[in-house]
């Protein structure tokens, strides 16, 4: 990769290779304890007032000192940089105030599991002077041969100003702001100013390859894509866009490119969002009282929520929540919720033995910091019920070493009392499930919607490619099983951002009517012995999203599924995409790619080219199905 002296970058080609087949080293396997580090969430004292968030919240004060500050944030990046699998969970919060000086800026770099974010009621409340950066993570032998942005998940900025600064920075290194990511990664109400916003490191040694990723309310600077495969911006505002390399989606952003003449480029852009409700975020109001705003969903709008004043919603007092931590009985928590009170899960892990049963309108559960909810004896972690406005935000979803049924469950398959809203949708925000990684797991679907009227803002639903349990690859497939990833079966759901890999039956099926999907990513299991084993019925493989045979009604922008067969390279699947032939069913700019190992024989019922060994990393597009 090369910039000009300006800092522009080149297009990349497509990735050639896997997209995310890395050698996980020592440090990965082993889970980094910060608590009690100098300078870590431990021991850094509360401001007066703060509440008790429990010891991995740090809440900061314009009045600390920046040294301080710095301190504190290194301690927690150093070690977790590289603890892919650890159980250490972080949020960093910034009371309203600025934060660096032209002399003395704030480098903030963002490790796993770790939150940073503003305590301001506007993202312009909170000021950092200097950069909130993700680099290439380094995978060989703690060297430079293999540097990349492909495991870089599990990480959260949101709602504050960001001015560049990149005092004591070299050359490259100045040149923007780097927040090279890939799945599970979420940025949203920012502000930045300042210098480019790369959404790929091409300072770090090489290949450089990124997998990610999602913004949204934000207003942005030029944004440079680079090698990112696929991205969704939504309901945002950008100085100018370059590069993609496959699917790079907007949704309602003022300054987004056009999309005349896909897949070169391969953008994908819709003027409008047609549904959509910014994530619940805390913050502390001119009194010094916590509260958290909600915001209401909103129908085809276009650019940020903020730009009139606060965005539009209600204000719960922090006092209505019951504020969590790791080792509460659900118990505990379901007492909570039955009697009027929202949720607020403090960072850090809790095994789940019974259901969080969320069954009251309008609940909100919000997670700070990656907040972690892992199954315990096949338990379902978090059951939602047939009702309206349930905001479910910042939850990480953990299949337990028991099969289970599902891991997050929004209504029941037969209700026919169901309630729901569509101006009032149940919403799915920044909410991931994994299936293997840290420790065996074992689901037969991960995300279960049944009912009608869901947003899915924001969602990866991951079966594990690669984990510490320590099994091979051929073992990985009857070990860390999960049939299917998201299931919609209620109406009128839409999703944005869905992002859903790796699952041993159809990663996703979608049963309901009037279905929309906004940027649809998938890979393929990497794992399946045989061709025997990847079989469905007398098809060979399980396309990558399913609509119902009995759909009349579907609407897809922007999806791509991948193939990477390494157990077995000359297994096939059929198809990548398997819909109903109606003029109801509408897929626009779909595509499928190798990216090294097997083959999808088409793109959609039979039609498209091959996706195989001889066009690794190139994708096989369809404009749009069916053909007008």
């Amino acid at each position: 990769m090369s910039t000009s002296p300006g800092g522009a970058v080149k297009a990349p080609s497509p990735h050639r290779g896997v997209r995310r087949r890395v050698t996980l080293g020592l440090a990965t396997a082993v889970a980094v304890a910060v608590a009690g580090l100098p300078g870590s969430a431990a021991a850094t004292p509360l401001p007066s007032g703060t509440p008790n968030f429990g010891a991995n919240v740090t809440v900061f004060d314009p009045s600390m000192p920046v040294a301080d500050i710095q301190a504190a944030l290194d301690a927690t990046h150093t070690a977790q940089v590289g603890n892919e699998m650890g159980t250490s969970r972080y949020a960093y919060l910034f009371k309203p105030g600025t934060y660096g000086t032209a002399e003395q800026p704030l480098q903030i770099k963002v490790g796993y599991y770790t939150e940073i974010a503003g305590l301001g009621a506007q993202p312009t409340d909170v000021v950092i002077n200097g950069k909130i950066e993700v680099y290439n993570r380094c995978l060989t032998e703690g060297g430079t041969a293999n540097c990349l942005a492909l495991v870089n998940f599990w990480r959260t900025l949101s709602n504050l100003t960001l001015n560049v600064n990149a005092l004591g920075q070299d050359g490259c290194r100045a040149s923007a702001n780097f927040w090279a990511v890939s799945q599970a990664v979420s940025m949203r109400r920012m502000n930045v100013t300042g210098a480019n916003l790369s959404l790929m490191d091409y300072c770090t040694a090489g290949p450089q390859y990124a997998s990610g990723g999602f913004i949204a309310d934000s207003k942005l600077p030029f944004v440079i894509n680079g090698s990112q495969q696929q991205w969704l911006i939504r309901n945002s505002q950008v100085d100018g866009w370059s590069n993609g390399v496959w699917n790079q989606v907007f949704a309602g952003v003022v300054g987004a490119p056009d999309d005349a003449g896909f897949p070169n480029p391969p953008y994908t852009t819709l003027d409008t969002t047609p549904v959509s409700r910014e994530k619940p975020y805390l913050f502390v109001d001119a009194n010094g009282k916590y509260q958290v705003r909600v915001p209401e969903a909103r129908f085809e709008t276009s650019g940020i929520s903020w730009a009139d004043g606060l965005t539009p919603g209600r204000t719960v007092p922090l006092s209505d929540f019951f504020v969590a931590k790791p080792g509460d009985s659900v118990t505990k928590i379901n007492l909570a919720l039955a009697l009027g009170k929202h949720l607020l899960l403090t960072p850090g892990v809790y095994d789940i033995a019974r259901s969080i049963e969320v069954w009251r309108p309008d609940t909100v559960v919000l997670g700070l910091g990656q907040a972690t909810l892992t199954a315990v004896n096949g338990s379902v972690p978090l059951d939602v019920a047939d009702v309206p406005g349930v905001i479910i935000a910042g939850v990480t979803i953990d299949a337990g070493l028991k099969e289970s049924p599902v891991l997050l469950r929004v209504g029941r398959k037969v209700n026919p009392l169901r309630w729901s809203s569509k101006t009032n949708p149940t919403t799915l925000s920044d909410v991931y499930f994994r299936v293997g990684g840290p420790h065996v797991g074992k689901t037969d679907t991960a995300l279960q919607v049944n009912s009608d009227n869901v947003l899915i803002d924001h969602t990866w639903v991951w079966r594990g490619d690669h984990g510490v349990e320590g099994f091979t690859d051929t073992e990985r497939w009857n070990t860390n099983t999960g049939r299917y990833g998201a299931v919609i079966n209620g109406d009128n759901v839409n999703a944005n951002g869905l992002f859903v890999e790796h699952f041993q039956k159809y990663n996703t099926v979608w049963n309901g009517e009037n279905g929309r999907t906004i940027l649809y990513q998938n890979e393929l299991p990497y794992d399946p012995p045989t061709q025997a084993d990847w079989m469905n019925g007398d098809v060979q493989g399980y396309a990558g999203y399913k609509v119902g045979d009995k759909v009349q009604k579907h609407t897809l922008y922007g999806a791509g599924v991948y193939v990477f067969n390494q157990n077995n390279p000359s297994i096939h699947t059929a198809n990548g995409f398997e819909v109903p032939e109606r003029p109801g069913v509408k897929l626009y700019h779909i595509m499928t790619v190798n990216l090294s190992a097997g083959i999808i024989d088409h793109v959609v019922n039979g039609i498209g080219g091959q996706a195989d060994t001889t066009n690794i990393g190139s994708p096989q597009f369809i404009v749009e199905y069916p053909a007008p």
